[in-house]
């Protein structure tokens, strides 16, 4: 995949990631601010039920302590009368229809218990309707005429609200002049209020108070006070004209929290939803990147196999030639000389296959490891046999320092042999000048801690992290100065493991490098 093509799939990822996120966001913020919307509507039509409902128990208190007193038998003062007649008659059917409404108003003077020496016009108003219905005319013997039949209905009734309505002036301007603790009290607001409250779902706490003229009354919960911004009021006691000297106003310390607990499943979703969207982006772009990884891997990879097969095919080709020559083929030791050449590039092309095909299966745990009780130092010794002749070709040396006193452990001789000659191959081939290699052992409780130690190039952090990863190689100027295929340290991590063991090294550039295993004993 071209570079470009890359960060442009990566750039549009991002712009698409970013998009989802903010209308997310958007939406979130907006529902939030329809909530707090919705509950400041809530909260407004509570508290105008509520000081409705406060100043209608009290008018209701007034209107009937008045009624009382007035059926105790006060003295009349005066009465007025007044009638409306409404008169039809139908020709057709010889009927007469009449309909008569009279409207008694009973006017008494009635002392109030709030102030002495006063008194207040109270009036009642009664009405009485009467419709009478007359079917046909009927005369005597000498003309005169008769009663005629008819149909008749009364109905008699109190008018209440027509007497509140009289009363309401005399009701305003006698309270007014009360306090306000003796109109209401705090266990009617409470009350009240979070009856009203919870009919429209506001379930939490809440503070009020009533202020007169801006200024605080007795009537409040605990220590209140008033905050621009944050209190809702409603007018207390208004007169007919909604005129008012008291407000009510309430407070919610835990507003933000309610609001948030109520839309909290919807928030919730949403970010539950944006998490997967972040992992899901996360993981393709880890993906993409480790796609792009392997891939440059994989290429350097088949680089290496091409180069590190293409000398001994060519050797092989060379030494065919050779025993073709009519010179050499006549020539027993000669030929036995290139067959031998041939026999052992083959071996070498064999062996890097079995390498590639050993960590495939190893990586399908299709690899069988069996393990038997083996001595570490013998091995040690085994594998420092195998390199020791190419190690003195370079001028170079390999020390060991074993000092462990328990050495045997579970292990497969055979591929345990093969994790060590790897890393000392290892240490062979980064090692610049003549190679310098130091191996110990020792004990610690239950394990057997094995380090091999160079004097090589050494490696940087960055390196350290990824060496045991297949495939992996470091970067120089040029990638074949040191042959190999990126498998062998894979495969001792493997082996390693495979052995319910510990590997890790410790490195720095142009110093040398140690590498430490740490295996269970038996």
């Amino acid at each position: 995949m071209r570079k470009r093509i890359f960060v442009l799939i990566i750039v549009l990822m991002s712009i698409a990631l970013i998009g989802i996120i903010s209308v997310q966001v958007f939406w979130i913020k907006n529902t939030i601010q329809i909530t707090e919307e919705q509950f400041t509507s809530n909260v407004r039509f509570a508290l105008a039920k509520v000081s409705e409902d406060i100043k209608e128990r009290e008018f209701e208190e007034f209107y009937d302590d008045i009624s009382e007193r007035v059926s105790e038998g006060n003295r009349l003062n005066y009465s007025d009368i007044s009638k409306f007649i409404y008169e039809k008659i139908d020709t057709t059917n010889n009927e007469k229809f009449t309909y008569s409404q009279s409207i008694i108003e009973a006017n008494y003077k009635v002392p109030t218990e709030f102030f002495e020496n006063d008194s207040i016009d109270f009036k009642e108003i009664f009405s009485k309707e009467e419709i009478v219905i007359v079917k046909g005319q009927i005369f005597d013997n000498k003309g005169s005429l008769v009663n005629p039949p008819e149909e008749k209905y009364i109905k008699i009734g109190r008018i209440d609200e027509a007497q509140k309505a009289v009363l309401e002036p005399a009701f305003d301007a006698i309270t007014s002049r009360l306090p306000i603790h003796k109109r209401v009290s705090n266990e009617e607001i409470t009350y009240r209020l979070i009856n009203e409250l919870e009919k429209r779902g506001i379930d939490t706490d809440f503070k009020y108070g009533i202020y007169s003229n801006g200024l605080a009354t007795q009537v409040k919960s605990g220590y209140f006070r008033k905050e621009v911004g944050k209190s809702y009021k409603v007018p207390m006691f208004a007169d007919a004209n909604g005129n008012s000297n008291f407000q009510l106003y309430v407070t919610f310390p835990e507003k933000k929290n309610f609001i948030l607990a109520s839309i909290s499943k919807i928030l919730v979703l949403s970010a539950f939803f944006v998490l997967i969207i972040i992992l899901s982006f996360v993981s393709a772009l880890y993906q993409l990147v480790r796609q792009k990884q392997i891939s440059e891997i994989k290429t350097d990879f088949i680089n290496n196999m091409t180069h590190e097969f293409k000398t001994p095919i060519a050797t092989i080709n060379l030494a065919l030639d050779a025993i073709k020559n009519p010179k050499i083929i006549n020539d027993k030791e000669k030929v036995l000389r290139y067959v031998k050449m041939i026999r052992d590039e083959n071996k070498r092309m064999h062996a890097q296959v079995e390498n590639v095909l050993r960590i495939s299966k190893l990586e399908k745990n299709q690899l069988d490891v069996s393990k038997e009780k083996v001595d570490v130092h013998d091995i040690i010794e085994e594998a420092i046999t195998h390199v020791n002749l190419l190690v003195e070709d370079k001028g170079g040396y390999i020390k060991s320092d074993l000092k462990a006193n328990f050495t045997e452990i579970l292990a497969n001789e055979f591929h345990f042999n093969n994790v060590l000659v790897n890393m000392l191959d290892n240490s062979i081939k980064y090692s610049d000048e003549a190679p310098k290699i130091t191996i110990t052992t020792e004990n610690t409780d239950k394990y057997i801690i094995i380090k091999i130690k160079d004097k090589g190039i050494g490696m940087s952090k960055s390196v350290q992290k990824n060496i045991f990863k297949k495939f992996y190689r470091e970067e120089s100027g040029n990638i074949h100065n040191v042959k190999g295929h990126g498998l062998g340290l894979a495969y001792v991590k493997k082996i390693i493991e495979i052995h319910q063991g510990e590997i890790y090294v410790e490195s720095e550039k142009g110093v040398g490098s140690t590498f430490t295993l740490r295996l269970p004993l038996i």
